[in-house]
């Protein structure tokens, strides 16, 4: 008793300091390239370019959090604090060009032909936003797919009629579940890689080009995964997910080959977390058909409460193809929004992680000696994942938000942990990952009751 009381105390804590969380402006700076970094002062404003993030309004002073591009090309952010009376565009890239400078990019191939496939239910008014940028590619070749996932009205499918006619089709999934929805759209499909996003997103014109590019260079490559960032900080729950590295993983290309397992990740492949998210991704069509797509009894409207995508990316890897990181594809993610949408999701990567997991062994029994030998690591990076994070210096840019300038770490870095995790969210991520074996089981009966199979 006296132990929950005190539990409920310290719950009430971390909701008072988390409402105390301020809103953070989001911006993109575009540097004009090459020639900016050679001894150019920080007041030069010259060619700069800074606009607001997807939707916002001009920037202002106070927070804000800074998307710094060179030619276009995203290179690293920051979170910088602009004062009353100066000028944003001075005070923003005087910080920006304190960013390392990176290698120029490859050329890139010409992309093959892509499907895109955004998995919906009942969200209108997001699902238009994100259509609205996925129409506004660069790719020269591709085709967009909705799946109407289990709908209770038909608005999704009279949006998609209705504004967007022949360039946009739709397909209707009736059995719930986030994977299943990716299995119907990967059916339906025509081409040769087929990326998936959310339909909370908003697409940069270069993110499908820059994520199918790759298949092109790489005949081996069976699944790519790029970046994402915030959309909007403007609440607390919002600020607080970033401020603890958000979905990002850096802006430092990477690929993953199972031949030659990374050195710096003991518990490759089963730390899938590490090599995207599902919001954005793609995959060889081909080679995603070939190892069943997604299991069903995994994803967001499942009992297993998540995983689908990690379940996408080991399985892949463990036929032998290679994963490709690529930083320049870009979309921009609408966060959620409140601390019951925090407790939500703290719970549902606990069991997604869990469930998954779960789900490969099941599916691809040949992989448990190779997992059993990673148990000891594994459960110190569970325990690290839901580790209770105290507010401190991170190792990238975002070090430098209470000063207002730059750090010196890895560009995109932002993991500043300006707000304590709050020890609430942990005990769900904990619970979530008991849970989650339990739910993955649980899904896979209930999909029989429907005439479906877990892969």
């Amino acid at each position: 008793m006296a132990g929950g009381r005190r539990a409920r105390q310290e719950t009430r804590r971390e909701i008072e300091q988390f409402l105390s969380i301020g809103p953070v402006q989001v911006a993109e700076l575009d540097l004009p390239g090459a020639r900016d970094a050679e001894g150019r002062g920080t007041a030069d404003t010259e060619g700069v370019e800074l606009r607001p993030g997807p939707g916002g309004a001009p920037i202002t002073p106070g927070s804000v959090f800074v998307l710094v591009r060179r030619a276009g090309r995203p290179v690293g952010t920051l979170l910088g604090q602009v004062p009353d009376g100066a000028d944003p565009v001075a005070v923003l890239a005087g910080l920006a060009r304190e960013l390392p400078p990176q290698a120029p990019p490859e050329p890139l191939p010409v992309p093959p032909s892509a499907s895109v496939v955004v998995a919906t239910r009942e969200r209108a008014g997001r699902l238009a936003r994100a259509l609205d940028s996925l129409l506004a590619q660069d790719h020269p070749d591709f085709e967009i797919v909705v799946v109407d996932n289990a709908p209770v009205t038909e608005e999704t499918r009279e949006l998609v009629e209705r504004k967007y006619g022949e360039r946009v089709r739709s397909v209707c999934e009736p059995v719930p579940g986030l994977a299943i929805a990716h299995n119907r759209g990967l059916a339906a499909v025509h081409g040769r890689v087929v990326a998936f996003t959310d339909d909370d997103v908003v697409a940069d014109p270069r993110w499908l080009t820059e994520l199918t590019a790759p298949f092109a260079a790489d005949p081996g490559l069976g699944c790519a995964t790029g970046l994402i960032l915030p959309a909007r900080l403007r609440t607390p729950a919002q600020v607080l997910l970033e401020s603890h590295g958000g979905f990002a993983k850096g802006f430092v290309p990477r690929t993953y080959d199972p031949a030659r397992p990374p050195a710096d990740e003991p518990l490759f492949p089963f730390t899938a977390g590490r090599f995207g998210s599902g919001a954005n991704m793609a995959f060889r069509t081909s080679v995603l058909r070939a190892v069943g797509g997604f299991d069903p009894a995994t994803g967001a409207g499942t009992r297993a409460r998540g995983g689908d995508d990690l379940y996408g990316f080991v399985r892949v890897l463990a036929e032998g193809r290679r994963l490709r990181y690529a930083p320049s594809a870009l979309v921009w993610h609408h966060h959620r929004e409140t601390w019951r949408d925090l407790e939500t999701q703290a719970y549902g990567y606990g069991a997604g992680l869990t469930a998954y997991l779960t789900a490969i062994l099941v599916n691809r029994p040949a992989l448990l000696p190779a997992f059993l030998a990673r148990v000891p690591g594994g459960l110190a990076h569970a325990r690290g994942l839901t580790a209770v994070r105290g507010p401190e210096a991170g190792d990238g840019a975002g070090a430098g938000a209470a000063g207002g300038g730059a750090g010196a770490g890895v560009p995109g870095g932002h993991d500043s942990r300006t707000h304590p995790w709050p020890r609430r969210l942990s005990r769900l991520q904990r619970r979530g990952m008991l849970y989650g074996p339990v739910g993955y089981l649980r899904a896979r009966r209930a999909l029989r009751t429907v005439g479906l199979e877990a892969r």
